[in-house]
């Protein structure tokens, strides 16, 4: 009769825990359910900035090759320039455009018959394309540094959970002074599902972060090649006799 009764016991308290990912959490401990909240906002808005990054650079990559078809066919640079109508919809446009701003800004002026006005024209040109990639580059780099934060914080923050929901767990246990298996693993697996949920946020932030960093440091170069060579047809047409 005796063994009778703890294997019903047993049974009782195996089914009252609900060891799917909704009654792990239903079970846990407060500051667990708010560690389980975080990460998982965290995954999901992971998610969407890499989604957001990966169509936005499709994009300007299309529009860069565009543009460099227009640029590189012949045409006359006053012409492209007028065809933008000044508003430019990706950075090399915007590189382009404040180039032939300035460019168009000295020439109108004149005086460019004077060697030093010349080399200080050339001078402007470049800085304001210099400017013109770096303040294009800081709004394309935007949330990287939450990518980055996500993908190194997110285990440690996991790692809190599953402590202080293993530290709950004994203390549950110790009060019980009942350590069979039933009782000891809910408490263990409530706690782990922290960890998991902080590597679930943390390995797609991290790979996001390399392949987006990677791709942006590949366009930035893109970008300062065309600075250089369209700086490099600007101090040709200085050196043409007017």
């Amino acid at each position: 009769m005796e063994a009778v009764a703890v294997e019903s016991t047993s049974l009782g308290q195996e089914s009252a825990y609900d060891l799917t990912i909704w009654g792990l959490f239903a079970d846990a401990d407060l500051v667990v359910q708010v560690v389980l909240i975080m990460l998982l906002l965290a995954s999901f808005w992971t998610w969407a900035i890499i989604f957001e990054k990966w169509l936005r650079m499709r994009r300007l990559k299309a529009r860069a090759e565009d543009f460099e078809e227009d640029f590189w066919s012949g045409g006359s640079l006053d012409d492209l320039y007028e065809q933008m109508d000044q508003r430019p919809n990706d950075p090399m446009s915007a590189i382009f455009v404040s180039a032939m701003k300035e460019w168009r800004r000295s020439t109108a002026r004149g005086g460019l018959e004077n060697e030093r006005n010349k080399v200080s024209l050339q001078q402007r040109i470049e800085r304001v394309m210099e400017i013109t990639l770096g303040r294009e580059m800081q709004r394309l780099e935007r949330q990287m540094i939450f990518l980055a934060s996500v993908g190194s914080a997110a285990p440690f923050v996991g790692l809190f959970g599953t402590v202080w929901g293993i530290m709950n767990a004994f203390t549950s246990i110790a009060a019980s002074k009942n350590t069979t298996l039933v009782v000891v693993a809910p408490g263990i697996a409530e706690a782990l599902f922290a960890t998991a949920l902080g590597l679930v946020a943390a390995i797609p932030a991290v790979i996001g972060f390399n392949k987006l960093s990677t791709d942006l440091g590949r366009y930035s170069g893109r970008l300062d090649a065309f600075a250089g060579e369209f700086a490099a047809i600007l101090s040709r047409q200085l050196e043409e006799p007017r």
